[in-house]
């Protein structure tokens, strides 16, 4: 009798199914050392304690994205091991600052189920939450993933699709009610741009590109202890190169982002995201954002900023995000679509 576990398959997955994922993590100062050395950023809250006390971050918060992929992690073993692709998020908010000594745990329901014409695969929609060890939420979003069946000849399921929300309401977003932007250092942040400077409709182009690395990117997933197979076994993939973690990507152009968008120091909901293409090491990536909506929060001197933002393998300033056939254009590996904070 074998011990070991496969994974789900499509034909696992059940709609109103409840899964507690294994493996709680502990958030270590190690993290925000491993983050800073694997993706270029260097906004000034999560790089120094000063800074984030300053605008009411207590407790060494760390960058919101660590919380995501940790979190993300969690859900991997049951969700997507045995996934072709994840193809999308939608309806995530933060909502508090994930700090040193936080333990993070994740528990999962699945909210959609559709296969897929060809009989081999099927789309699993699921809605995970994120919570400390006092039970409070951290972070919470719903995802699809394309899954593999293990049986071709297993019966589809009734297709059920949840309705999802194009974007998370401004009024929705969660606010930490410590923050406080009044005292807010430009200098500590490198760029004087505020909340006023920017316009509905303008685009940045982050200039920066980086490389990436077959160790690197497998690192980052180890990191984040993401088992999809799809990352780091060749055999999985038919010999083909190895994918890289969609969150990898998403890491990347935030960093990149840095430039020209400094002070849009927090993450405070991802309205969609897609990925849009695979990524595979050896690729420089590069990215653009576009300003997509604003909004003013009730916290002192802090305002909210939609934003696009798109990874392509080209540099950006040469990138159409979609062909005039609507599709997605060569090279375009990421279509995110989210809200931050910044200094009004």
């Amino acid at each position: 009798m074998t011990k070991t576990n496969p994974g789900n398959y499509f034909e696992d997955f059940s709609l109103g199914q409840i899964i507690d994922h294994a493996t709680p993590r502990t958030v270590t100062e190690g993290d925000r050392a491993l983050y800073g050395a694997l993706y270029p950023t260097r906004f000034s809250f999560w790089s120094s304690a000063e800074a984030a006390e300053a605008a009411g971050l207590h407790g060494a918060p760390v960058e919101d994205l660590i919380g995501f992929h940790i979190a993300f992690g969690k859900t991997v073993p049951d969700i997507s091991l045995n996934a072709v692709a994840n193809l999308g998020y939608a309806e995530c908010r933060f909502h508090r600052t994930v700090c040193v000594g936080d333990t993070i745990t994740a528990s999962s329901e699945v909210i959609g189920l559709k296969q897929n014409s060809n009989g081999k695969t099927g789309v699993v929609y699921v809605r995970s939450t994120a919570s400390d060890g006092a039970g409070e939420t951290l972070i919470d979003w719903a995802r699809w993933v394309m899954v593999r069946k293990r049986d071709v000849d297993a019966p589809a399921p009734e297709t059920a699709l949840p309705e999802l929300a194009k974007a998370v309401a401004a009024e929705d977003l969660k606010i930490p009610k410590s923050l406080n932007f009044t005292n807010y250092s430009f200098a500590a942040a490198g760029e004087p741009h505020r909340w006023g400077d920017y316009e509905v409709g303008e685009k940045i182009d982050h200039v920066d590109g980086v490389t990436i690395e077959e160790a690197e990117h497998m690192m980052a997933t180890r990191l984040w202890q993401n088992t999809a197979k799809v990352h780091f076994n060749s055999d999985a993939r038919g010999g083909a190169p190895r994918l890289i973690y969609g969150g990898h990507i998403i890491s990347l152009a935030r960093a990149l982002s840095f430039n020209g968008l400094a002070n849009a120091q927090m993450i405070a909901a991802i309205n969609a995201g897609a990925h849009t293409a695979p990524a595979q090491a050896g690729d420089t990536i590069y990215a653009w954002s576009e300003v997509l909506d604003k909004a003013p929060t009730s916290a002192p001197g802090v305002g909210a900023i939609r934003l696009r933002l798109a990874a392509c393998k080209v540099p950006a300033g040469e990138m159409k995000l979609k062909a005039d056939d609507g599709k997605y254009s060569e090279g375009v590996l990421l279509d995110l679509d989210y809200w931050a904070l910044i200094p009004t």
